[in-house]
């Protein structure tokens, strides 16, 4: 098997914040995600110029990460009736990796040089 020819480049980290719990079950079901139309172009930018894209997701209030998966295509132009009409853009496919709810008092010694160190939630 040949090696990926991605396999130099970096790896991306984005934490994706979800409006309901119920956004987060259809994506560990369905093995898809969808995102707001002005996240598309970065989230494919480093879909294609890196090794690998992590998403952690967590829901808007809930003081927790619902857990993590790897990006695994681009974000095509198709949309997903899954989450009905809440302004998404296109689908694309992820792979969860972890399913837990982990509290973010668990994450404050991670901090994010590209936002000012603050902590990472």
């Amino acid at each position: 098997k040949s090696p990926s020819p991605r396999q130099n480049m970096p790896v991306r980290y984005f934490i994706m914040k979800s409006s309901s719990l119920q956004n987060i079950d259809i994506s560990q079901q369905k093995g898809i995600w969808s995102t707001t139309p002005s996240n598309e172009w970065k989230l494919n930018g480093a879909f294609w110029e890196s090794s690998v894209v992590y998403l952690i997701f967590s829901v808007q209030g809930s003081g927790c990460f619902q857990g993590f998966a790897r990006m695994d295509s681009a974000i095509g132009c198709e949309k997903s009736q899954d989450w009905g009409s809440a302004g998404f853009g296109g689908v694309f496919k992820v792979d969860w990796i972890r399913k837990e709810s982990i509290p973010f008092q668990y994450a404050h010694h991670l901090l994010n040089p590209w936002n000012d160190s603050k902590k990472v939630q």
